[in-house]
């Protein structure tokens, strides 16, 4: 297995980075990446999760819309340190996990036509992210 970690700066603000360029690029780069195999990406952290979806068109605003409506930023959490609402960053990775495996077929992600590998960061606390990208040739 190679593997390869990858600093990620998030700023201060709820976003959804596309790590899809990123991720090609490391499978480029991978002895045996033109092989077919599974690519494994891993955010070792308790307030973000990694997301398979559209973005560019709206989808990645509806996704942290939608965060916020089922987890409002608010007081009901009991983890409370950080800033207000910080408890509900810590319950996102229930919602979304902190990994996402990716077939690779001939050194290509499978991702459908519109699909991108992304990293959901609500935590506004910590600007910096840690991702990491494991591929394990077949």
């Amino acid at each position: 297995m190679h593997s390869t970690e990858l600093e990620i700066r998030t700023g201060g603000s709820a976003v959804v980075t596309d790590l899809t360029r990123e991720a090609g690029r490391f499978l480029a780069g991978t002895p045996g990446g033109a092989e077919d195999g599974l690519l494994h990406v891993w955010v070792p952290h308790a307030t973000s999760g990694l997301a398979i979806l559209e973005t560019g068109a709206g989808s990645d605003d509806d996704l942290l819309a939608a965060l916020d409506d089922l987890l409002p930023r608010d007081d009901r959490w009991r983890h409370r340190h950080g800033s207000h609402g910080h408890g509900r960053d810590h319950v996102l990775p229930a919602f979304l996990p902190p990994y996402a495996t990716v077939p690779v077929f001939g050194g290509a992600l499978a991702l459908g036509t519109w699909q991108s590998i992304c990293l959901v960061d609500t935590n506004v606390d910590n600007p910096v992210r840690r991702v990491r990208f494991s591929f394990l040739a077949g």
